[in-house]
């Protein structure tokens, strides 16, 4: 056989091969990056209810918001041998003819056959299906006209241009595929154009989101009815400058300040967590000094007290996990009692936070270490404390990039890798804990490359310790995060505290600060923060300024113009009792007090260690957190029909008025009269005198029925399930 020798010779050869149909390679070259990410992101193919669900939908995923564009850009290629476009017939692509409704399609209609959309990816796909250049088709920042939206009153409407700046210096209009949301829908909301509309007077944030970047844009409907005139209220520090400010602004008039009666219950409310007695509330109100005088002198008297302590424990207790179930029971009173020395003693905020943190040592003797108890998992702790100490919610960046913020995965993991070589073994004692720093086998693998992730802070901060100069890099970690120099640390704070006497943040949630959440008044939220830190970080200074403030001590009463303000705390809105302060509150009503197994006979419901305290299911039910979350949204403050029968029927408030040592059984065998017994209980319910007509008819029912006793534990009972009794107003 005779042997053939071919010689192949193999020449290099660079060329692009366009597929069938392929446009001119002179025409406009299209990218995945550039121009269909966006109309993916646009039509909701990459919602959290579409293909960007953590699941997918139907086998199909995409990822949310289209944060990963590589993995989309796989998927739609690759996945399933291809199958979702066709290079040779491109109108035959199953990403267009699904969701033109061409084929099936569970996500029903998402663009028309023939629309710029449609257009967009067949044009892509003709031209080869490119990815593009992140560094050239990437966004590298929006801009948005107008900056800031006035309309003149609700109905009003505006449009807005979105621009984007890409990588190599050119600008595109993306208005008709930007994503705008409105933070306020019952102010403002986004019409089908994509133009702002007023609702009601007001200000909402317009959130405006194009591939991966954001801007906010304030807004604020003004009050459109004539003859505004501004009424110069009373102030009584910064904060009522600031508050002032923006409602002059806005054309809307603050209230008056409430009276001494509503302003002494309020009080030992938001400072003790307790309502004062019938002798405090009746020596405050009679007390001839001036409303000023006087007010600032029972603010000086509650601030730091006894009972100031345990209500500000018990919510450090729910924000720091405090439970015997993490934390065995004598780890569970250690930590109580290390958070109330904490507040007994004014730890300034920043000692108390790397306190914490950097806790080492056995949970009974070093009792801050129950904080790893608690937090038991690197990434947990990172996420409680970022969380809780910075008002910033990682746990999205776990997965994936954060779609509303700019963390990203990397971040998430340089963050918890602080926590790596936190370890614990058993102690002496049973339950007992030991916290300590493990060795140098210690580390924290990144999920996507496997390789050991180095800690590293979340933002660059000057003059802040190399991480790896020191052998337990939480200590590094507690200076950056406790520096006057952060940008959320005592903002964090302000804004907490600021809530628990509002109902509601300058920043709402209180605990996601976010470039895409911004503060209802940045200038107030800065003054607070800047002032806090002058002052050491010193809380008790935090708690007295804003309780000072004429804004804190105004009226509920509303009046023409600030009526409809629910945002801007040109008046005080009612807050339901939390249960603890409701319990609390029905004893010193009606002068008997539950019997808590477990903890000393005169604790009040303030004073409960944790929620494994028996009450009958009363806390529960008003909604008494459980302590399994750093978050303020654990505890329940909603108003539904089991706790309105609780309190018609239910037996822990009908036991109380009835009790033989209560109040109405003692003034009645003291020889009280009528009179002085009707007073004594406005007194003790809702720490107020009664008008001269609630007298009369209080007089006159009291000899009406059957029995003083019965008709004067109705009484009791009537004003005990009366809204003045269960808000504080």
């Amino acid at each position: 056989m005779n042997r053939v020798t071919i010689l192949v010779c193999v020449v290099a050869l660079t060329a692009t091969v366009l597929p069938a149909g392929a446009a001119n390679p002179s025409e406009s070259r299209l990218t995945f990056l550039r121009d269909v990410m966006p109309v993916l992101n646009n039509t909701g193919c990459t919602a959290g209810a579409c293909h960007g669900s953590a699941k997918g939908k139907n086998g199909f995923k995409l990822s949310l918001r289209g944060y990963d564009p590589e993995f989309d850009y796989r998927a739609l290629l690759f996945e399933v041998s291809g199958r979702r476009f066709n290079r040779a017939v491109p109108t035959a692509s199953l990403m267009l003819s699904k969701p033109s409704m061409q084929v099936p399609h569970e996500g029903g209609l998402r663009f028309e056959k023939d629309s710029d959309p449609y257009n967009t990816i067949a044009k892509w796909i003709s031209q080869g299906a490119p990815f593009g250049d992140p560094a050239v088709d990437g966004v590298v920042r929006l801009d948005v006209e107008p900056v800031e939206i006035f309309l003149d009153g609700p109905g009003e409407t505006q449009t807005l241009q979105v621009t984007a700046h890409y990588g190599d210096g050119t600008t595109r209009d993306v208005s008709s595929l930007a994503v705008v949301e409105s933070n306020s829908t019952s102010t403002a909301h986004i019409d089908d154009s994509g133009a702002v509309v007023g609702e009601r007077i007001g200000e909402a944030a317009i959130l405006v989101r194009y591939e991966g970047k954001f801007m906010t844009v304030p807004m604020t409907v003004l009050n459109p009815a004539p003859g505004f005139e501004w009424v110069q209220r009373p102030v009584h520090n910064f904060i009522d400058e600031h508050i002032d400010a923006k409602l002059k602004r806005l054309h809307i008039q603050p209230s008056a300040l409430a009276d001494d009666a509503r302003f002494v219950r309020r009080l030992y409310l938001d400072l003790t967590g307790i309502p004062p007695t019938p002798e405090q509330a009746r020596a405050f109100i009679e007390d001839p000094d001036s409303a000023r005088a006087k007010r600032n002198r029972l603010i000086e008297e509650l601030v730091g007290g006894d009972a100031y302590v345990d209500h500000w424990s018990l919510k450090w207790g729910d924000l720091l996990q405090s439970n015997r179930k993490h934390l065995g029971e004598k780890g569970m009173w250690a930590f109580r009692q290390w958070i109330r020395d904490a507040i007994a003693y004014n730890q300034p905020y920043d000692e108390f936070v790397k306190e914490l943190l950097t806790s080492v040592g056995s949970t009974y003797q070093a009792p801050a270490a129950n904080y790893y108890r608690v937090n038991d998992d690197p990434k947990l702790a990172m996420e409680t404390a970022t969380q809780l100490f910075l008002g910033v919610r990682m746990v999205c960046a776990q997965c994936h990039d954060h779609p509303f913020e700019r963390w990203t995965q990397s971040q998430y993991f340089q963050m918890a890798a602080f926590f790596a070589a936190v370890g614990m073994k058993p102690g002496f004692d049973s339950d007992e804990q030991i916290v300590y720093i493990r060795g140098d086998d210690a580390e924290l693998r990144h999920p996507k490359t496997n390789k050991p992730v180095e800690p590293d802070y979340l933002l660059a901060s000057a003059g802040m310790p190399e991480i790896g100069s020191l052998p337990d890099t939480r200590e590094a970690l507690a200076v950056w995060l406790t520096s006057e120099n952060n940008p959320y640390f005592a903002k964090a704070i302000v804004n907490r505290v600021w809530s628990y006497f509002f109902g509601r943040g300058i920043i709402e949630p209180v605990d996601d600060i976010r470039s895409s959440n911004p503060p209802i008044n940045p200038a107030l939220l800065d003054a607070l923060e800047a002032d806090f830190i002058a002052n050491g970080f010193d809380m008790q200074h935090l708690i007295r300024t804003i309780v000072e403030s004429r804004t804190y001590q105004a009226s509920m009463e509303t009046n023409d113009w600030n009526a409809n303000d629910e945002v801007n705390f040109s008046h005080f809105r009612p807050r339901r009792l939390p249960a603890e302060s409701l319990l609390d509150a029905v004893t010193i009503a009606t002068g008997a007090r539950p019997d808590f197994p477990e903890v000393p006979e005169d604790f009040s419901a303030q004073q409960l260690p944790d929620p494994h305290v028996d009450t009958g299911g009363f806390l529960s039910m008003f909604g008494r957190p459980d302590r399994e979350s750093p978050c303020e949204c654990e505890r329940r403050n909603d108003l539904s029909l089991p706790l309105a029968m609780s309190l018609v029927n239910g037996p822990t408030l009908a036991d109380a008025i009835a009790h033989p040592d209560g109040r109405i059984a003692k003034a009645i065998l003291a020889g009280r009269s009528n009179r002085e017994l009707i007073e004594e209980l406005y007194l003790a319910a809702l720490s107020r005198m009664p008008t001269p007509q609630e007298m009369d008819e209080a007089l006159t029912y009291l000899t009406s029925g059957s029995g003083r006793a019965s008709q004067s534990q109705d009484l009791l009972w009537a004003l005990v399930n009366s809204n003045a009794f269960l808000f504080n107003r």
